[in-house]
């Protein structure tokens, strides 16, 4: 039952996202660090959420609708701003990455790893409907589902870790300022999208 569960949150975890589209945005931007930091961020949000589903905080915010939609506007809102950011720096001359980044920025990357995942409501969901069904129907339920949220922690680090990898060895060329601002126009689109996708849904 274990290994049914992480191979299909890992194939859920691999489906491309506002995380995916974020973290190459990020790591093509301002380099691989920042691409692990906003995977960090985004590993922060599935902590809180895992904890919230654990105690029961989730399940009762998915069955007060006022509360979810609060969430889903917030959630839309913020891929909104994202694309938008993402759109107009595109149009920015492109500066060589070569310098650490200060602390302030590394924060912001953190940020917006946590942000992108604490608004997102199929992130909720997955712990709401998901989780549950690999939950004893008796017995220690609140340690199974900490080892369950565990091991979903674990494989968004080990998949995106590899994924931020990937994208920085293609960086040599998808770091060139045309590439970089079609990358930027492209991820701004696709944010833009999966906010307008979360608002019909």
């Amino acid at each position: 039952m274990l290994l049914t569960f992480a191979v299909t949150t890992l194939v859920m975890i691999m489906i491309p996202g506002p995380d995916a589209a974020l973290i190459m945005r990020n790591s093509l931007a301002h380099g691989r660090v920042a691409g692990l930091l906003t995977m960090l961020g985004g590993l922060l949000g599935l902590s809180v959420h895992a904890c919230a589903a654990a105690v029961g905080l989730s399940a009762l915010l998915a069955a007060s609708p006022t509360a979810f939609t609060v969430v889903r506007a917030l959630g839309i809102c913020y891929l909104l701003w994202l694309g938008a950011h993402a759109l107009l720096s595109s149009r920015k001359r492109v500066v060589p990455h070569t310098a650490p980044e200060p602390a302030a920025r590394a924060l912001a990357h953190v940020r917006r790893g946590l942000l992108s995942n604490l608004l997102n409501p199929k992130v909720l969901l997955l712990f709401v409907t998901w989780l549950p069904q690999f939950l004893p129907a008796q017995g220690d339920t609140l340690g199974r589902a900490l080892l369950l949220s565990a091991v979903v922690a674990a494989l968004y680090a080990l998949w995106f870790s590899l994924y931020n990898l990937i994208i920085n060895w293609a960086g040599a060329l998808l770091r060139t300022p045309r590439i970089r601002a079609r990358i930027e126009r492209a991820t701004g689109v696709l944010l833009v999208g999966f906010a307008l996708r979360l608002a019909v849904q």
